[in-house]
């Protein structure tokens, strides 16, 4: 019987959200710090949910690393594999909420923690004690995460373990856009959709909205990108 439900891989960053509703992030003159990045609020809240969670990634040796792994520990989720990168910083998102259409966002994750995570910070072993490992689109995003997801993901299906891409697409990550520019949600791009599809034969459940099906699928249209993803 495996020990965890789920092992989640990928980004953990610090969001700290601008507590003037209707503003522009000029205008913001408060934030709130919640707990941020795909993966660790997937863990979070799966362990919330009563699933045995655990998270694989790196944070800074400083306040806001500490605040992570604090706030995935307060839930009961298996911190043993959060790394404390002393040469790095934890990510950080500026964001807020100006109106029903417009979600102004900066994403701070130039050489960022989560993005150092590498081989040796996990075994075998420890993804095979995992009935599912879940990994998010934009570790496969640079030669060092991708090539450390392809490890996790090996580990996975040599140990029975399935494997979960949240397709998590920010073209900001991918260097679609400036670096201001973190609310775009979809920009195509052959390349990055050539990229996704090297993982998709690995998938047992593949997650995302209906633009990240897009990206997956090299196709705006939804049909079409679903027949590709499924391919």
């Amino acid at each position: 019987m495996k020990a965890l439900d789920v092992i989640c891989l990928g980004r953990a960053a610090v969001d700290l959200y601008g507590q003037q509703i209707g503003s522009t992030l000029e205008g913001m003159g408060s934030f709130a710090k919640y707990l941020g990045g795909s993966s660790a609020n997937i863990a979070y809240g799966s362990s919330k949910l009563g699933l045995k969670s655990a998270m694989i990634c790196r944070v800074g040796d400083e306040h806001m690393g500490r605040f992570v792994r604090n706030e995935l520990a307060s839930v009961g989720v298996d911190v043993s594999h959060v790394v404390t990168d002393k040469d790095r910083l934890t990510a950080l998102v500026v964001l807020g909420i100006q109106n029903k259409d417009t979600f102004p966002l900066i994403f701070y994750r130039n050489d960022c923690a989560d993005m150092a995570v590498d081989i040796k910070d996990f075994s075998a072993e420890f993804i095979a004690s995992s009935k599912a490992l879940l990994i998010t689109g934009t570790h496969f995003s640079s030669d060092n995460t991708y090539k450390t997801s392809m490890k996790a993901i090996e580990f996975a299906k040599a140990g029975g373990t399935q494997v979960i891409v949240d397709i998590d697409y920010r073209p900001v990550l991918w260097g679609l856009t400036g670096l201001g520019d973190g609310e775009s949600r979809f920009i195509a791009s052959a390349d990055v959709s050539k990229h996704i599809q090297t993982i998709l034969p690995y998938c047992d459940v593949i997650v995302g909205t209906e633009e990240e099906i897009h990206i997956a699928g090299g196709s705006e249209d939804t049909v079409t990108a679903l027949k590709k993803v499924r391919s």
